[in-house]
């Protein structure tokens, strides 16, 4: 799966983009709060990338640089949220 997971509502709205191919770990690839979160999110419903709103996770996910994998510690919270999305 490929898509974006994660956000916040509000002030300071942060968005996370994963990209997911099946074979590693999940990868961060944009990353971003306030205007360019709300440009993430913006171009994830354009091209019908499924949107999880999850502040706290989202709020870990933004301190992994772009292209990075998420540490493990993130792996159960993150498989739970593609396994409800695939089921979608």
């Amino acid at each position: 799966m490929t898509g974006p997971v994660g956000g916040t509502r509000g002030p300071g709205r942060i968005a996370v983009a994963l990209l997911y191919e099946g074979t590693d770990a999940p990868k961060v690839v944009a990353s971003g709060q306030g205007w360019v979160g709300e440009k993430i999110i913006e171009t994830a419903r354009e091209h019908g990338v499924p949107i999880e709103e999850n502040p706290a996770l989202a709020q870990a996910l933004s301190t992994i640089e772009i292209d990075e994998e998420i540490p493990e510690a993130l792996y159960r919270a993150v498989a739970e949220i593609l396994s409800f999305l695939l089921k979608k």
